[in-house]
């Protein structure tokens, strides 16, 4: 079994222990344990401004996960505000059964010109997970047409996350996430995490690269290419830690892929719509052109649930060929191509391109150079990142295989100090994920990055004084 550079494997971890019930709460809030769901209440936050929200004590806070990946214009933007009054007072829907809107229709045009490559149709979904079952769901309709009923794996990494919808879910590959949840496993094939930060001890880059590439080559010659259907790949590995991969990896994927006919669905849910500078960031960041890309959050900078799948035209020209043109792709949404969220994104767009991916550009150096500093705190690991995404990962314990108690109680405390210092924390175990507004200015940054510091040192303070951590 490949194991990190210090000793744990690169597998799934034990499951979490259950938080204790508190007072039933009516509303049942996502990811609850079972010792929890339906007696739990979260933190109240009462109203949002710029890259500011407000909790229920009245105190402001750094937003420090952008809501959760999406805010990206900031809270409070009064023409995204408007636009969505104002297409709600045009009309408020339409069902895409037998009709199209205006916005849905431009929104298309306007995706289709960004998007790189060919890639020049999308399907319009509610949100991440249902575009990648989209996708997926094409994938398996194309090869039923196709008469290539065997071609339905679907390849992805572990650490990656991709969505809670049953074929997307099944993806996933955090430790946890499917301890207690059932999935189409035995259509999954998981691949290694590219974390360079957990590769063995005294493996470089480049045979790390080459190890992770040879693994997949090595999944195709055992499973056989005609059995494989797709690779599923965020260009970063958002909610598994912002796992920025080896330099070369994603286009020696994308080449393996087109050698044997297997799609390569981009998974850029977090990393489109300016997380990274760009519009969508396989090609202009990473220089990889896809199959299909998936989007979701960024595109209506989370004001209307809305996502999608671009598809490249060669993808369905094969089908519009075959020898079914009758074949039903039964598959849609209520709210597909809803025209509130259309309006939204493609005003978000204008903005986005209005001078908001020009902000991004210029300060993302700044972003990664501020955070990076916390690597000089004994708690820190790594801080790795790229763009307006970066993650600080602490490893209070560097010895043991299952670290994993120690880690949880590390992040909550992380978290709790930094609330008090004002910033929102979204901890994931031990790493803390910022991903901020693009919005946020050098001064903000700074300001940031110093509560993060002050959080991890005061976290650090607590466990040496408790006997948890030598330090």
């Amino acid at each position: 079994m490949l194991r990190d550079n210090q000793g744990y494997a690169l597998s799934d971890g034990p499951s979490a222990p259950a938080a204790p019930a508190s007072q039933p709460a009516p509303l049942v809030q996502p990811w609850p344990t079972a010792g929890a769901i339906g007696a739990e209440e979260r933190g109240l936050l009462q109203s949002g401004d710029g890259i500011y929200v407000v909790d229920a004590h009245g105190r402001q806070l750094i937003d420090g996960p952008a809501g959760m990946w999406c805010v990206n214009v900031g809270h409070r933007n009064a023409a995204l505000a408007d636009a969505m009054r104002d297409q709600a007072m045009a009309l408020s829907y339409n069902s895409p059964w037998y009709t199209t809107s205006q916005p849905s229709d431009a929104l298309a045009e306007a995706l289709a010109a960004r998007a790189p490559g060919d890639l020049n149709h999308v399907f319009f979904t509610t949100g991440g997970s249902s575009a990648v079952e989209t996708a997926l769901r094409l994938m398996q309709f194309a090869n039923n047409v196709r008469g290539r009923t065997e071609k339905k794996l679907m390849v992805s990494r572990q650490g990656g996350y991709h969505g809670s919808t049953y074929l997307a879910a099944s993806l996933n590959g955090r430790p946890r996430d499917q301890d207690w949840m059932d999935g189409a496993g035995s259509l999954v094939r998981k691949l290694t995490s590219p974390d360079p930060f957990r590769r063995p001890a005294g493996m470089s880059m480049a045979a790390f690269e080459d190890f992770l590439v040879e693994e997949f080559r090595a999944l195709i010659a055992a499973e056989g290419a005609d059995r494989i259907g797709a690779f599923v790949a965020e260009p970063i590995q958002a909610s598994g830690g912002v796992i920025v991969p080896p330099e070369g990896y994603l286009k020696r994927m994308r080449a393996l892929c087109a050698e044997n006919d297997i799609l390569f669905i981009a998974d850029e849910v977090v990393t489109a719509f300016g997380r990274l500078g760009s519009i969508f960031a396989s090609q202009d960041v990473f220089g990889v052109e896809p199959d299909m890309i998936t989007f979701a959050k960024g595109v209506t900078s989370g004001y209307f649930p809305l996502g999608g799948v671009m598809v490249s035209a060669r993808f369905f020209e094969v089908l519009r060929q075959s020898n079914h043109p009758d074949a039903m792709f039964a598959h849609g949404l209520t709210y597909s191509s809803h025209p509130i969220g259309c309006a939204v994104a493609l005003k978000n767009l204008e903005l986005l391109e209005g001078g908001i991916l020009d902000h991004v550009n210029a300060v993302s150096d700044h972003f990664q150079q501020s955070l990076k500093r916390l690597e000089a705190l004994p708690l820190v690991g790594e801080v790795r990142g790229k763009g307006l995404m970066a993650c600080v990962e602490c490893v209070a314990d560097r010895v043991s295989n299952n670290p994993l108690t120690l880690d949880l109680e590390v992040g909550k405390r992380i978290d709790a100090h930094c609330h008090e210092l004002g910033l929102l924390v979204r901890p994931l175990i031990n790493m803390c994920v910022m991903s901020p507004p693009l919005t946020i200015t050098r001064e903000q940054i700074d300001e940031m990055a110093d509560i993060l510091y002050r959080g991890i040192a005061m976290t650090m303070d607590d466990l040496v004084r408790e006997g948890l951590w030598k330090g």
